[in-house]
């Protein structure tokens, strides 16, 4: 019998149910149970998720010697101390994107992680997704020629209440941080090299914080220009243009499809077969790394996720500018 990585979730917020229903979908994870702020919350999402056990108070289930690994679902800025806690309580540690608000504070954790000799990484699910690895693999085999353009684009219109996670300032609201983290990652897939990023646009909501953030890079011969916000549906969609062909890639956070064209027209198409929402993919790959007494993924590495803040401070460095 195949072993099992025992999953805990600390936080009942909505991106906790769909990695307590995916996780169904692994044969090398189990969730075992969940942890609120509040009996009453965590009880109520282990009755609705069939989660065996629920705690309200995150202490009890790091406390709980059955449990393997911990999946931090909290706001932003609650990151570090959720992960560290975590970690120091001998805990392997998968932590929701952004991993924290900083480079330091990400350097905070990456320190227990090391220590501690235990598991760390930030869940940017989008790197899993088959889809996303078979555009990669059209475009490393050549087949739209020399790559020209990214274009990366993800916002939906979210009403403004200064309380909400989204806009709270002391939760890292924001469209950059909640949303704009998707075209930053999809980006360094293929511009693995860091250049200085020039801000296009960008608008801040009544309490100060970004709504609707518009940028672009240049590396050597590729432009790539990524666009979040708040305030807008946008186009949604990743193209990577070559001079042969583009790919172009629908809802790309979340992908389940892939279309790859060239001067003539359509050349190839993918989709793939999940049984859940896409998160299922990242759970797996952290659960065998865990299995494998691994302390760091070889797809989203720790160097990646610095990679991610750094390129994120470069955008917010610019806020200056916005009236």
């Amino acid at each position: 019998m195949q072993r099992k990585v025992k999953w805990g979730i600390i936080s009942t917020a909505r991106i906790a149910e769909t990695f307590a229903r995916d996780i169904r979908h692994c044969a090398n994870a189990e969730l075992c149970a969940v942890a609120s702020r509040s009996q009453k919350s965590a009880d109520a999402f282990a009755k609705r998720l069939d989660i065996p056990q629920a705690f309200g108070r995150y202490e009890s289930l790091l406390n709980d010697p059955t449990i393997d690994a911990i999946y931090v679902a909290t706001p932003h800025t609650l990151h570090a101390d959720h992960a560290i806690m975590a970690l120091k309580s001998n805990k392997h540690v998968l932590c929701e994107k952004p991993a924290t608000t900083s480079e330091a504070e990400l350097q905070r954790i990456l320190q227990v992680a090391k220590s501690q000799q235990r598991f760390f990484m930030e869940a940017m699910w989008t790197y899993f997704l088959p889809a996303i690895k078979t555009a990669f693999e059209w475009v490393d085999s050549g087949r739209i020629g020399k790559p020209l353009h990214l274009k990366a684009s993800f916002g939906f219109p979210m009403p403004y209440s200064p309380d909400c996670r989204e806009y709270a300032v002391e939760l890292g609201g924001g469209c950059l941080l909640d949303m704009g983290i998707y075209p930053i990652a999809f980006d360094a897939l293929l511009n693995r090299t860091e250049t200085e990023p020039q801000l296009i646009h960008a608008s801040r909501a009544p309490n100060g914080v970004d709504d609707d953030v518009l940028w672009f890079h240049r590396y050597d011969d590729v432009v790539s220009t990524l666009h979040t916000s708040f305030r807008s549906r946008l186009g949604n969609e990743a193209l990577i243009i070559g001079d042969k062909g583009l790919v172009r890639i629908p809802d790309f956070w979340s992908a389940s499809e892939c279309y790859l064209f060239d001067a003539n027209g359509q050349q190839d198409y993918f989709q793939d077969n999940r049984t859940g929402s896409g998160f299922e993919f990242e759970i797996e790959h952290a659960s065998q790394a865990i299995l494998n007494n691994r302390i760091e993924s070889d797809i989203v590495s720790h160097a990646v996720s610095l990679g991610f803040q750094r390129r994120l401070a470069a955008v917010k460095a610019q806020f200056s500018s916005i009236r």
